[in-house]
């Protein structure tokens, strides 16, 4: 897919029913960039933990928080950026959940890095290949 870019950016409220609208968003980028089926699969599990992440504990106590997706393309990967502006990453024993959303999202991305967001809050950016490597016969 040469030449073919995704540069979109989603803010949406940080609640459970924005998490379908971003998914959609995702998954429309991945078909229109022409990416494998199974690419599109683990790229939107992968985006859904982090979207959910951000519902279930970025805003604790708060009602007012959103969820922003910068989605950008470049050799065949798909970038996301997931950023809130909440409590940040602290450690939360109490937490719900298993605590296996961010070793999925390693696992299923090429590159991750999580990052402190200015002025507050967690970067979460995942690298994505678009296609599956050409296989040595």
């Amino acid at each position: 897919m040469t030449g073919r870019t995704a540069d979109v950016t989603l803010v949406v409220p940080a609640v459970p029913d924005s998490i379908a609208v971003i998914r959609q968003t995702v998954s429309g980028i991945c078909e229109a960039l022409g990416a494998d089926p199974r690419a599109v699969g683990d790229i939107k599990l992968a985006a859904t933990e982090a979207f959910t992440n951000v519902v279930l504990h970025a805003y604790a106590g708060r009602d007012d928080g959103t969820i922003e997706l910068d989605a950008r393309t470049t050799d065949h990967h798909l970038e996301l950026l997931v950023r809130d502006h909440g409590n940040g990453m602290t450690p939360a024993p109490l937490a719900e959940g298993l605590g296996l959303g961010l070793p999925l999202i390693a696992a299923l991305s090429t590159e991750l890095t999580i990052v402190e967001a200015e002025g507050g809050g967690t970067e979460v950016s995942m690298t994505f290949a678009l296609h599956d490597p050409p296989r040595e016969q």
